[in-house]
């Protein structure tokens, strides 16, 4: 079982966010390291500190040697997925091979509100992500693009250099939608994350997946199954709880720490997981 970790970039000051990744990097059995995609910090005091996502990013990708590096998820509102394209070429360049590239509809009505980034409906989110997923994969991945859909129009476009990996950077899709995210995932995802939840609803979840997969005729087995979870004051807890993730079917269990980032947890929680993900 794969294990990697997360961290918002909010509520906190930069020092002790890049401390925590640099002490990540140096422990094996963290495979990834993974930042948000918000302009205010989320589920907190809006008014607090929150650093840009994918500018942190890159950063990181500069300061770190061995970790894999994604965003999860990044709002598909907040930019044109061919913008984004040119975005995750780069940064897998400079990061030698390690980007995995996280994707999701994009939800936070408050930023939307304040920034002026008109937020459609449901439905209309899911069908710009559907379109997105397919203009990020050929852009990074064919010479030109030509695409007319409903949302975005691309006339030979281009996005050189083109990535280090081949034939692109995972595509990580993230949520939990049965009818639409399952199913954009069952199509483009190399990697689909649960954020949050018990065993149980993974499975089930696992299983409409698979369903969606035969329908659009993809080997589910192509698909990395990753969840995310909170860690709590007590490691040996958090590794339970992931080795029954891995019994409901997980195969990379998400540790996401919240501030204050102390780097000593990190050791704490490896070694208890190191047991749990065998």
């Amino acid at each position: 079982m794969r294990v990697s970790f997360k961290t918002r970039p909010q509520n906190t000051e930069w020092r002790p966010m890049i401390d925590f990744w640099l002490e990540a990097d140096r422990i094996d059995l963290y495979s990834a390291g993974w930042t948000f995609d918000h302009f205010y910090p989320i589920f907190s005091d809006p008014a607090g500190p929150c650093f840009e996502g994918w500018t942190m990013l890159s950063y990181l990708a500069a300061a770190t040697d061995r970790l894999r590096l994604g965003v999860l998820v990044s709002g598909n509102t907040h930019r044109h997925p061919a913008l984004l394209a040119n975005m995750a070429a780069t940064l897998d360049v400079a990061s030698r091979g390690r980007l995995e590239i996280g994707l999701g509809a994009g939800w936070s009505e408050e930023e939307h509100a304040a920034y002026g980034i008109p937020l459609p409906p449901w439905p209309e989110r899911f069908d710009r992500l559907e379109e997105s997923c397919e203009i990020i994969d050929s852009l990074l991945t064919r010479e030109t693009t030509t695409l007319i859909g409903t949302h975005y129009r691309l006339t030979d476009a281009r996005c050189e250099p083109k990535p280090v990996q081949k034939p692109r950077p995972p595509l990580v899709i993230g949520g939990k939608g049965e009818k639409r995210t399952l199913r954009i995932a069952a199509r483009w995802a190399d990697q689909w994350n649960f954020p949050f939840g018990e065993p149980a609803e993974l499975r089930h979840k696992i299983e409409v997946l698979h369903t969606h997969c035969a329908d659009v005729g993809r080997d589910p087995s192509e698909i990395e199954i990753s969840v995310k979870a909170e860690a709590g004051e007590e490691p040996a807890a958090f590794a339970d709880l992931a080795a029954a993730y891995r019994e409901a079917g997980a195969q990379h269990i998400i540790v996401h720490f919240p501030p204050p980032h102390d780097p000593a947890t990190l050791g704490a929680y490896a070694e208890s997981l190191a047991q749990a993900v065998r």
